[in-house]
């Protein structure tokens, strides 16, 4: 059993939802680094108030800066990484535009606000609640916030495995899933990109000269398809289409955009080479595939079933049950789980609409989560 705190955590859930619309109305759209970066120096200046280490990596291609926190005890050993977003899908303008910030009932809403800025918010909420009971956790804790998780964490992954290495445990602040369970696996995600190149004519007097990129495209779209295996657990999309420059014209170029899920690593490797594979019908048209696996899958292990069942014990203390699920979209936590490192996910608030625009989390879940948040981190050894 985990050890009983002395303290029952006592939160305030309208000062956590307080919190909250400050991060969520500093909009963070993955592609405006600026922007994203306005959040990162609120973010940094709550920890320094709170006594924490910064360390603050400069973003570059464009992206925000990448944010380690670590809180002033526990020295330089392993502890507990704690993994959070910034960056949402929303565009500049969305919380005027289709989603403003409101409460209605039991549903707060806003762009961002359940992927993922109230889960980041309540880890950050829990140590800020620690520091003022004056308490110390057993482990250190790193808190780290990624500019641009939303696109797969291209220039962060490193920096992410690197600081994961570190640690003895990994929390992710995704949201809950599902009336309040927790992420325990996840699939595997695979981006590609597929170019065709043919041979432009006119249509009408010429239509014999031209060698159809979309044509060809059409085929590598239906193979493509094709692949997507509901009993294997995999399943593939194109989800971006884009070509020709005329209607009377045969198309001399097509780009697509493909998304590869698979629940094994076995799988990732398998469907990978089969995408990258595929070849042209057409000898008179070139086609290019590039891509692969950018975030392996995160499969539950004994250590990762150990961590659950420990925030398991914790929730039934609190008064709510703790479950836990699969589910097929990634995250950085696939990157820590991959490594052995014992990971759980889908920590944040409670409610739905990720990436939608009526995005929303339940007021009801911000209090026990944040007591979860707490015991978690002052029980963890």
């Amino acid at each position: 059993m985990p050890e009983r705190s002395s303290n029952t955590p006592k939160v305030d859930p309208q000062e956590i939802l307080d919190g909250i619309q400050k991060w969520v109305e500093i909009e963070t759209p993955t592609y405006e680094g600026d922007a994203v970066n306005i959040l990162v120096d609120e973010v940094e200046e709550s920890m320094k108030a709170l006594g924490a280490k910064i360390n603050r990596t400069p973003g570059r291609d464009g992206f925000g800066d990448i944010l380690r926190t670590r809180t002033p005890w526990g020295g330089d050993g392993p502890g507990i990484l704690v993994l959070s977003h910034l960056d949402t899908v929303h565009p500049i303008g969305s919380k005027e535009e289709y989603n403003p910030w409101r409460r209605e009932g039991d549903s707060v809403y806003g762009p961002g606000i359940y992927d993922m800025k109230a889960g980041a918010y309540l880890a950050y909420y829990a140590y800020q609640h620690l520091v003022r009971m004056g308490k110390q956790t057993p482990l250190p804790v790193t808190f780290m916030y990624i500019p641009e998780e939303e696109i797969g964490s291209p220039t962060s992954r490193a920096l992410i495995e690197e600081e994961a290495k570190k640690h003895k445990y990994v929390l992710v602040t995704e949201p809950a899933r599902e009336g309040g369970k927790i992420v325990t696996g996840r699939k595997g995600v695979g981006r590609f990109e597929a170019r065709t190149h043919g041979v432009a004519a006119h249509s009408g007097s010429r239509h014999q000269d031209g060698r159809s990129a979309i044509q060809e495209m059409a085929r590598v779209i239906l193979a493509i398809d094709g692949m997507t295996d509901y009993d294997r657990g995999v399943t593939t999309n194109v989800g971006i289409v884009k070509g020709g420059s005329g209607v009377n014209v045969i198309s001399h170029e097509c780009y697509v955009e493909i998304d590869l899920r698979v629940p094994t690593p076995e799988l990732a490797a398998e469907y990978e080479a089969k995408i990258l594979g595929l070849t042209a019908e057409n000898p008179d048209v070139k086609l290019e595939i590039t891509g692969g696996i950018n975030r392996p899958p995160y499969q539950k292990d004994e250590g990762i079933q150990s961590l659950f069942e420990h925030a398991k014990e914790l929730c039934a203390e609190i008064g709510f049950e703790l479950e836990d699920m699969h589910t097929g979209g990634g995250s950085d936590g696939c990157f820590t789980a991959a490594l052995g490192i014992p990971t759980l996910d889908g920590l944040g608030a409670d409610g739905v609409g990720a990436h939608a625009q009526n995005e929303q989390i339940y007021f009801s879940s911000l209090e026990p989560r944040a007591k979860m948040w707490v015991r978690l981190l002052e029980t963890l050894e």
